[in-house]
């Protein structure tokens, strides 16, 4: 289950993955990976570079059916398995630089992702990347599960 928690210009997007948390660590610092879950609502494609270590930068491009939508940040923290901080610009943000947190904890075999993302410069803002940030945790979730089914069956499982 993806919840969403607001506050002024704050939000937080949590969800329990049937994967480790080095699982999931490994599919945010995988362009590859990422290319198939970085697709919120009518996102069709991602064009994913990532320099995942502190002070590396990274863009997503994201497109849909008749626009595109450019994400650029630079790596804050990097912690394996269990942290990372980046920050995130785009139109989306009116251009302005916000802050994304990603927690992973380990629940017994299963991983809690907590998304916090912060500094939005107003509500409509938030409420679109509350949105986006929900489907991109719940396709995350998707693809792990996929590659984990792939996995079994190779393996004669």
């Amino acid at each position: 289950m993806t919840t969403g928690e607001e506050r002024e210009d704050t939000l937080v997007v949590r969800r329990i993955i049937r994967a480790s948390r080095e699982e999931v660590f490994a599919a945010w610092i995988d362009p590859e990976s990422m290319r198939d879950w970085m697709c919120p609502g009518d996102i069709v494609a991602a064009e994913v570079q990532l320099d995942p270590r502190v002070g590396g930068a990274f863009r997503i491009v994201m497109k849909g059916p008749t626009y595109e939508v450019d994400h650029t940040g630079e790596y804050l923290v990097v912690e394996p398995p269990s942290k990372l901080v980046f920050t995130w610009t785009s139109a989306r943000t009116e251009h302005r630089t916000t802050l994304v947190t990603v927690e992973l904890f380990a629940r017994g075999d299963l991983c809690e992702l907590v998304l916090t993302h912060e500094r939005f410069p107003n509500a409509d803002a938030m409420r679109s990347h509350r949105s986006g940030w929900t489907r991109i945790v719940e396709r995350l979730a998707s693809h792990l599960q996929r590659g984990a089914a792939t996995r079994d069956s190779s393996e004669g499982v």
